[in-house]
């Protein structure tokens, strides 16, 4: 029986493809509200992932978890980044992550700002790749806190507007609720996977914190002008 000629080789094996699931955490509001909140333009709140050897591995404050690909509670991913292919065998890449889950990437060392999900996610595409994930994604932080002069997005903002002038028209603060949530993001580390409860856990067990609804106060606008 004559074989296929466009058939490969029967020991030839297709290097893996590595692919990167982004997803917007906004859900499209930070595209509609940062420039009345940041005086600037901000696409989303990007969360990534690495998705290769048909999983879909992440970094959070629970540590490195990994799931089915599209697995998490935030459903498929609103973009896929093709990163390239990869060598590395699925062995091999396991145990590198097992290190990263003991040295780099705990639980306890996850960081809103400077080390998060998209920092994991960059740090493994170079080690399957040897290229780094789009700049758009790892320079979010610092687009987000490069705000203007007074402003501050944890410190000074909306609410400490709101809570200032409740109090000045009626000795009333608004709500702890709002006051607060930016002492429990940054005491919590608010996993950039906080909604995640993957179907495995790889590395370091823990709680995984659920994201709280981020908040903005207003008054009604008048012109003052």
């Amino acid at each position: 029986m004559r074989k296929n000629a466009s058939s490969p080789p029967p020991l030839f094996r297709a290097d893996p493809p590595v692919k990167l699931y982004v997803y917007d955490l906004s859900k499209g509001l930070a595209r509609r509200l940062s420039p009345i909140m940041l005086g600037k333009q901000l696409e989303g709140i990007w969360h990534t992932s690495i998705v290769v050897h048909k999983d879909e591995f992440f970094f959070g404050s629970g540590g490195i978890s990994s799931c089915p690909p599209g697995g998490t509670l935030l459903g498929p991913p609103d973009s896929v980044v093709d990163v390239g292919s990869t060598e590395v065998t699925e062995e091999i890449f396991l145990e590198y992550l097992s290190s990263l889950g003991e040295s780099l990437f705990r639980g306890e060392a996850y960081n809103l700002f400077e080390h998060n999900c998209n920092t994991f996610s960059n740090e493994v595409a170079q080690f399957l790749t040897g290229r780094k994930i789009p700049s758009y994604i790892t320079d979010l932080p610092s687009e987000v806190l490069s705000t203007g002069e007074a402003y501050n997005l944890f410190e000074h903002n909306c609410n400490t507007f709101s809570n200032e002038v409740a109090q000045f028209l009626t000795g009333r603060k608004i709500p702890s609720y709002i006051t607060d949530l930016p002492s429990e993001v940054l005491s919590t580390g608010l996993a950039c996977v906080g909604p995640f409860l993957s179907k495995k856990q790889l590395l370091n067990p823990g709680l995984t914190l659920l994201l709280p609804a981020i908040s903005h106060s207003s008054w009604h606008h008048r012109d003052f002008g």
